[in-house]
């Protein structure tokens, strides 16, 4: 199924590189940058304004309503990946493809990469959203 977006795929691709580029970069509660480190919304609207000079919402409960949903065998990199607990988004993440996505979790400290099918991740509701 072809979902709409408004990024092209090369800015996609971009969004995708710059993305894996941030692993390592420091946890921080409210960050969004670099150099002050992230949360998970604060890495996802980084990487959109700087790499597709795209605004996501800042919020994770306003990231799972912000873009297109798409169906997990549709999904490409650059899309977000959205985890929820009863119906409400609790994390969010860069799908970059290979079933794997960056986020900046709390726990550990920093942005990494994270395998979908993982126990713990494979265990969480999930949704895609492309923007």
């Amino acid at each position: 199924m072809n979902v709409p977006s408004r990024i092209s795929q090369e800015q996609a691709s971009d969004v995708t590189i710059y993305a894996v580029g941030l692993v390592g970069t420091p946890y921080r509660y409210g960050g969004n940058t670099p150099d002050s480190g992230f949360d998970c919304s604060g890495l996802i609207g980084h990487v959109y304004q700087t790499r597709a000079g795209l605004a996501p919402p800042r919020t994770v409960s306003r990231l799972q309503n912000w873009g297109q949903p798409v169906a997990s065998d549709s999904i490409r990199s650059g899309d977000l990946v959205i985890f929820a607990q009863r119906d409400v988004a609790t994390h969010a993440g860069i799908y970059v493809g290979g079933g794997r996505f960056v986020h900046a979790p709390s726990t550990g400290g920093e942005v990494r990469l994270a395998q979908l099918n993982s126990k713990y991740w494979s265990s969480q509701n999930v949704t895609f959203r492309r923007p």
